[in-house]
């Protein structure tokens, strides 16, 4: 269930890495919309424009703008845009990981170089790039979200070279949150347990993860991203407003276990 009132009325976010409707991104933009934020929302690609159109048009996004990470380009268009438009920005959700398949599905041991650099390139410093760019609009403090896992702390099976992605992911919302935190910027990471989304899925063997997650969990269920957007509008609202650098964990208290 998404919960429906008003307590981001007036603020403006970015989001960006929605799939489809499944993303985690899209339970997230469903629940700052409801919460009363206005939104813009970005596409990966025209092929996946088709996709993250409806949830854009469900959500009465102000922008609908393509943002390719690796293009700097297209990243400053973005950020003029909503500078053009609103002169400010409240929140941004970064929710983008991306590892070849062969590396993925390897041994750490046998990543190769560019398929490592290429993982890092667009799963962590895509973050520091859109942080630099999101920091002289939010004029008045605001609030930068990444999504994590579970396997940046601890070794999860066939979630290999990801792990030591993610805990890089995971140090840079540290770091990031104190050269911003000067400017009342407050940054966080979420870690949800294992969804099935559509990124999840290229993770090999993941339906036993799926099914771990269901047994061990103290909860013995699955997160939803209807629940990982209610964390995460709590964390873009001033009742957050003095948590930052934190990895928030919507896993049903698997990551104690």
């Amino acid at each position: 269930m998404i919960p429906n009132s008003e307590f981001l009325k007036g603020k403006k976010g970015l989001v960006v890495g929605i799939a489809n409707e499944h993303s985690i991104a899209a339970g997230c933009a469903q629940v700052f919309r409801a919460s009363g934020a206005e939104l813009c929302i970005t596409y990966q690609s025209e092929k996946s424009r088709k996709f993250v159109k409806p949830v854009a048009e469900a959500v009465g996004a102000g922008l609908f703008l393509p943002l390719d990470v690796t293009d700097l380009v297209q990243t400053d268009q973005v950020f003029a845009a909503i500078e053009e438009k609103w002169g400010q920005l409240d929140f941004l959700l970064h929710s983008i990981a991306f590892c070849p398949r062969e590396d993925l599905h390897g041994r750490v041991v046998d990543c190769s170089q560019e398929g490592f650099g290429l993982a890092m390139d667009i799963s962590v410093h895509s973050l520091i790039r859109l942080a630099k760019r999101a920091e002289p609009l939010m004029v008045a403090g605001g609030t930068i979200l990444t999504v994590s896992y579970h396997g940046a702390d601890k070794v999860v099976d066939h979630y290999n070279i990801m792990g030591p992605v993610k805990a890089a992911l995971e140090a840079t919302t540290r770091y990031l949150s104190v050269d911003l935190g000067p400017r009342n910027i407050r940054v966080n990471a979420l870690s949800p347990g294992p969804l099935e989304t559509r990124a999840a899925s290229g993770i090999d063997h993941f339906d036993a993860l799926i099914e771990d997650a269901k047994t061990r969990a103290p909860l013995h269920r699955l997160t939803t991203i209807a629940e990982v957007g209610s964390m995460a509008a709590c964390l873009v609202s001033d009742f957050a407003r003095s948590v930052s650098g934190n990895t928030a964990y919507i896993d049903g208290g698997h990551h104690v276990i």
